[in-house]
């Protein structure tokens, strides 16, 4: 049986009202999915919050649901509002929140090797 649908309006608000109450001042849940190698999660921030810098494990993109942020890599800022997408650069990269927000993070996720015996 597939997965129930979610609510997104219903999931950003609850994130947002999660968020508030954590020292990061981020929530986040992943999302069921029933593709192999695709995870999606969407991560509430509120204003001035921020994911630090870190790797990607696979390519990626960013959808902005509600809100604004700025997607930094090096020297190259990306600045986004909400419905706006953007592939997220291939190198270590932060997301700062300019206002409270809440993004949909689409990770290809590579196959994982088999155990082996």
């Amino acid at each position: 049986m597939p997965p129930a649908p979610v609510d997104l309006h219903a999931l950003l608000g609850e994130l947002l009202d999660k968020a508030s109450g954590e020292h990061a001042r981020r929530a986040a849940r992943t999302l069921p999915h029933p593709v192999d190698g695709l995870r999606q999660t969407v991560i509430a921030l509120l204003a001035d919050a921020e994911l630090g810098a870190h790797e990607s494990p696979g390519p990626a993109s960013l959808l902005v649901l509600r809100g604004r942020v700025r997607l930094l890599a090096g020297d190259e800022t990306v600045e986004l509002g909400a419905h706006q997408f953007s592939p997220i650069p291939d190198r270590r990269h932060s997301l700062h929140a300019d206002e409270d927000s809440v993004v949909l993070l689409s990770v290809a996720v590579p196959d994982r090797a088999p155990l082996s015996d």
